[in-house]
């Protein structure tokens, strides 16, 4: 009976904790840095509370924290998969631009129990660089991949009469990789820096 109530005080506060971590992760994607003019953003640090949670709790309860923070993502950028004309491309969008690669960082805790270092603030810290080297790389990958299948192509009918536009100068994935570059680079430099500094403050919270 003890272990019940207690694993079920530990369920609620894992339960709470997520919740509030989540809704710092909303609210720091609309603290915009800087804004691309045709999608995409650097924002303060938004992608690090969802890897908190995979860091602390695990990659199971990251990856349904990372989900629900997907599904909010979505809802912000609905309008973005509006202006995708057929049923395939809405898909694709929703899958490659906002599903896929914000559930994936509940994976940034992957390496949480890893070893590689002797000193464990030291150690966390590597292990926290790791994991969000992994999942920003991975949602890098998302936003490239749904800029070759999806946007390179509306894309050159929207600026067709635009010879300048980096659309008409390159292929789909050149074209790609310098568009979502420009705002997930310095996102993933920042987040990748920003989480292992801010790990050994969260180790000394207790669960």
């Amino acid at each position: 009976m003890t272990n019940n109530k207690a694993k079920k005080r530990f369920d609620t506060h894992t339960l709470v904790e997520c919740s509030m971590m989540i809704a710092l992760g909303t609210v720091l994607s609309l603290i915009k840095v800087y804004e691309a003019p045709f999608g995409g953003s650097v924002t303060l640090l938004s992608m690090a509370p969802v890897i908190f949670v995979s860091f602390r709790h695990g990659i199971r309860t990251g990856l349904v924290t990372g989900f629900v923070h997907s599904v909010l993502q979505l809802l912000l950028g609905i309008s973005s998969v509006a202006w995708v004309p057929d049923f395939l491309g809405k898909f694709l969008c929703i899958l490659l631009d906002y599903l896929l690669p914000f559930t994936m960082l509940g994976l940034g805790g992957l390496f949480r129990r890893c070893r590689f270092l002797r000193d464990e603030r030291a150690n966390a810290m590597l292990n926290a660089f790791l994991g969000t080297l992994a999942v920003t790389l991975f949602r890098f990958a998302c936003h490239i991949l749904s800029g070759v299948v999806i946007w390179y192509a509306l894309d050159l009918v929207w600026y067709a009469d635009d010879p300048t536009h980096i659309v008409n100068q390159y292929s789909s994935w050149i074209f790609s990789i310098i568009y979502n570059a420009g705002f997930m680079v310095p996102e993933m430099l920042e987040t990748c820096i920003g989480v292992p500094l801010l790990i050994p403050a969260l180790m000394r919270i207790k669960k």
